[in-house]
């Protein structure tokens, strides 16, 4: 497999990560600055998610998400264990190794952007096909409209209810205008 990120950027994205993160395990932080030490090793490595899909991953959490502490897959074996990764690791240095990062990531950083690789070992079924996100992002638009405008008809009831004539037609205003947009889509 070709690197389709450069070391440079890895190392950034390590650095900035252990700078602004404090993992469950001390391992994981032994582990994270053992890559930056071996550029070597550091080709090798895949920034993805899902990790655990692959034939040799690593996760690790931070303190503030709720992932697992530190997880080691290779193959059809599992560890909790840092040091058998950590050896494996030093071992096996010209095999691809797959990280996944559990951290607060909403809204996604760039840095975290920049080294995030797709994970070719995720089954078909839980790719979410570009069909299927637009669809979603439809579904999503339609049910922002229907509750801005349910909330709008409840706002011109009360201002009925009120007597309040001028809310009344500011509000029927901005209804016309959200169905205007609606239609124009």
């Amino acid at each position: 497999m070709t690197a389709s990120v450069s070391v440079v950027d890895k190392k950034a994205f390590v650095r900035w990560f252990l700078k602004n993160y404090q993992l469950k395990r001390r391992e994981c932080v032994w582990i994270l600055n053992y890559l930056l030490s071996n550029d070597e090793l550091l080709k090798r490595i895949r920034f993805v998610e899902e990790a655990h899909y692959c034939p040799r991953a690593m996760v690790m959490s931070t303190v503030d998400s709720t992932g697992v502490p530190f997880r080691f897959y290779k193959g059809n074996v599992m560890t909790a264990d840092a040091e058998k990764s950590f050896h494996d690791l030093r071992l096996h240095e010209h095999e691809d190794m797959y990280i996944q990062l559990n951290f607060p990531n909403i809204p996604p950083s760039a840095q975290y952007l920049a080294v995030l690789e797709e994970n070719p070992y995720m089954p078909e079924a839980l790719i979410v096909s570009e069909k299927d996100r637009l669809l979603a992002e439809e579904l999503l638009s339609n049910s922002l409209l229907v509750f801005q405008e349910e909330k709008l008809l409840a706002q011109i009831d009360e201002a009925l209810d009120q007597g309040n004539e001028e809310r009344f037609y500011e509000l029927s205003n901005l209804l016309q205008a959200l169905k205007e947009t609606a239609n124009l889509r």
